[in-house]
């Protein structure tokens, strides 16, 4: 039964007002200063409907509003419209439009809310629920390590929203601190469908054939090789998120995005507990067991994942920590790109040489 439910008899605790990180969450914003890019001013009445307010996020393809829904008494709710140059992007455009039909498809407590607009629109913009609280980006920032149960329990509630997702054949593709939300009213809210897709069938060739998106410092390995993504690619990085909340941070850091990326493809990160000597045994079986390179090797799915979660106690340790095997040297972006430009070179040189002794060799016909 959901957490939301409630009885005339036992009122239900909002999952977060018991962990000792979450007990004083405010809503805190960062300010957005780009006017530039502010396409809908301040009192806009946008379709008749939605009186535009500020702009509380700036992303590179988007900006995101306060308003008011009109049509339901200024019911506050949030309009996120693409910036002009990517309305006429139709790959983008796509992208969006998916978005949005996912988002008014799946109804949980756990998961941010959008809201159907009839009718036609003036204007490519999608609406959702107004949230109020900080990101677990900004906790983790705040508070690392975080406690232990409180960890594992901010996991496990991710995952019961990730768990409702791919029960509805769905995966996120982008889960990471800055897209979860811990509200001011207790509760959890998964945020930003931008790259979630249907969990793609066995004979989808075309499956993830398209440029790698994401985040690097948690995608999974087969979105960095561009394998085919399931719901085990969300225990990847939901496992990643557990690993910082438990030691503070990443398990693979470089300033250059493409080392990072591929170094999850070439080896495992640090244990845990050498870098949080606090972190029990069996959280580190967790986390370890999330981050297996190897999808088949991780959790077969998010219901298996919260079961550890919830009941850390009952883990049996493996010695996963054991076994790890450190990235091996990966080169930077410039430096691959170097290291293939000199390949190349050499071996046209190479053939080049091959062509002239052969062409020295070639037969002299007599007339």
């Amino acid at each position: 039964m959901l957490w939301q439910t409630r009885t005339m008899s036992a009122p239900v605790t909002p999952p977060l007002a018991s962990l000792v990180s979450c007990r004083e969450i405010i809503d805190k914003r960062d300010k957005v200063d780009s006017a530039e890019n502010i396409e809908l001013p301040a009192g806009t009445l946008l379709d008749g409907r939605f009186l535009i307010g500020e702009p509380i996020g700036l992303g590179g393809m988007a900006i995101i509003y306060e308003a008011e829904d009109m049509k339901k008494g200024g019911c506050p709710v949030v309009v996120k419209a693409p910036l002009a140059r990517f309305q006429r992007d139709p790959a983008y455009v796509s992208r969006f439009l998916r978005e949005e039909d996912i988002g008014l498809k799946l109804v949980h407590p756990s998961l941010l809310q959008f809201h159907r607009v009839e009718g036609k629109k003036g204007r490519l913009y999608l609406v959702t629920e107004r949230l109020s609280g900080i990101t677990l980006a900004r906790l983790i920032h705040k508070t690392k390590p975080l406690p232990e149960s409180d960890a594992l329990r901010i996991a496990s509630l991710v995952g019961e929203g990730l768990q409702y997702m791919h029960e509805h054949n769905y995966i996120h593709r982008d889960i990471k601190p800055d897209n979860i939300m811990l509200c001011t009213s207790h509760t959890i809210r998964i945020m930003d469908y931008g790259l979630a897709s249907p969990v793609a069938g066995k004979l989808d060739l075309l499956a993830d054939k398209t440029p790698v998106f994401g985040t690097p410092q948690y995608m999974a390995p087969e979105q960095v090789k561009r394998s085919r993504s399931d719901p085990r690619t969300d225990i990847y990085s939901l496992g990643v998120i557990l690993y910082e909340m438990l030691t503070g941070q990443l398990p693979f850091i470089h300033e250059d995005p493409w080392v990072c990326a591929q170094s999850r493809v070439q080896g495992d990160p640090t244990a845990p507990r050498s870098i949080n000597p606090a972190i029990s045994p069996q959280a580190e079986e967790i986390v370890l067991r999330a981050m297996r390179r190897k999808p088949a090797e991780r959790y077969p799915n998010m219901a298996a994942f919260r079961a550890d979660l919830d009941a850390p106690e009952k883990v049996v340790v493996t010695g996963l920590s054991t076994r790890l095997r450190p990235p091996r040297w990966v080169l930077s972006f410039e430096q691959a790109q170097i290291v293939w430009g000199l390949g190349l070179t050499v071996f046209v040189l190479i053939g080049l040489v091959i062509a002239f002794f052969v062409f020295l060799h070639l037969p002299t016909r007599h007339h």
